[in-house]
């Protein structure tokens, strides 16, 4: 296949994904990632049908819980099944397009968890921090606003860095190193200016910071609030509410900061133990946090006690 020129832009046919060319364990790990998927796709989309069957649950804290659900669905969709595809059919091509549109959807996903992990610290914020004013601060329809503000804003960003990757031009190698079409590795590739994609890149680690900035804040101000109550048991129970939550975050964020502070202080990292450390810090998240929910959680602990009674009585 011949590439496309268009105004002196060249575009190949596709790209080939090269990632764990030497990982010795390649079939055990494909294997670990198709049952991560399974897990992710069944026990989100049970919660998202427990929280949708229960009219109790149908508050702002479980609408972002849901968020949350759909948006780790996505994620984990945007690159395992190409992973699954790729070590079975033994065909790690990707044509042009497909290949944006898989960046496209990992980094919106991707970026749309941090934000519905602050979407879930806002929530506890306004629950402890100001439980006289919740009816007012935090209702469906508020949360609904803040959940479709994040969706959009993230919709316009992705949408522009992954169209000014179609202004490069890939006269050279058309090897990705890395376990799907993954943004930087991808434009490093151009053979001309990439300075606009570069700017891209670093604009997006304020999706990251942006949103754990405001979780840090806000359980300082969880903190000092606890602290002024009177009551032990009253601060118990307070911060009992945040635990499923920070373990989520806990998740989410330890893997990606480590990998960061590693390969700043250790400068070059194997280049298959980068791509291994990348894959699980993306994709284990989305595959826990259901999990989390559905045993920290007591309205949903219930709800499942009551479906399982339910089956055995009526089988």
């Amino acid at each position: 296949m011949s590439p496309v020129n268009d105004s002196g832009i060249i575009h190949p046919p596709g790209f080939y994904i090269i990632g764990f060319q030497t990982f010795p364990y390649i079939s055990v790990f494909i294997i670990f990632m198709a049952f991560v998927y399974l897990v992710t796709v069944v026990f989100n989309l049970l919660l998202m049908c427990i929280i949708a069957l229960d009219h109790n649950l149908h508050t702002p804290k479980f609408l972002a819980v849901v968020n949350l659900a759909v948006i780790d669905v996505i994620l984990n969709t945007s690159t395992i099944p190409s992973m699954i595809k790729t070590f079975l059919v033994k065909d790690n091509f990707v044509p042009f397009n497909l290949c944006l549109l898989q960046m496209f959807v990992h980094y919106f996903s991707g970026s749309l968890e941090s934000y519905a992990l602050a979407i879930l610290a806002y929530d506890r914020l306004i629950a402890i921090c100001f439980p006289l004013r919740q009816n007012i601060l935090n209702t469906r329809p508020i949360m609904f606003c803040i959940v479709g503000v994040t969706w959009v804003y993230n919709v316009g960003l992705l949408t522009y860095s992954t169209v000014i990757m179609t202004r490069l031009s890939f006269c050279r190698s058309v090897r990705v190193f890395s376990y799907f079409c993954d943004y930087a590795p991808v434009f490093r590739l151009a053979c001309n200016d990439i300075s606009l994609q570069w700017s891209a890149a670093s604009a997006s680690l304020f999706n990251l910071l942006g949103p754990f900035t405001f979780i840090l804040l806000s359980y300082i101000s969880i903190i000092v609030t606890v602290f002024k109550m009177k009551s032990v048991s009253s601060r118990m129970k307070a911060l009992t509410t945040c635990i499923e939550h920070l373990i989520l975050v806990g998740i989410y964020y330890v893997p990606i900061f480590s990998i960061f502070l590693i390969g700043l202080f250790l400068g070059s990292v194997d280049p298959d133990q980068r791509v291994l450390s990348l894959s699980l810090a993306s994709c284990l998240p989305p595959c826990i946090n259901p999990i989390v929910y559905s045993l920290k959680t007591k309205e949903i602990k219930t709800r499942i006690t009551a479906l399982v009674w339910r089956v055995k009585i009526n089988p």
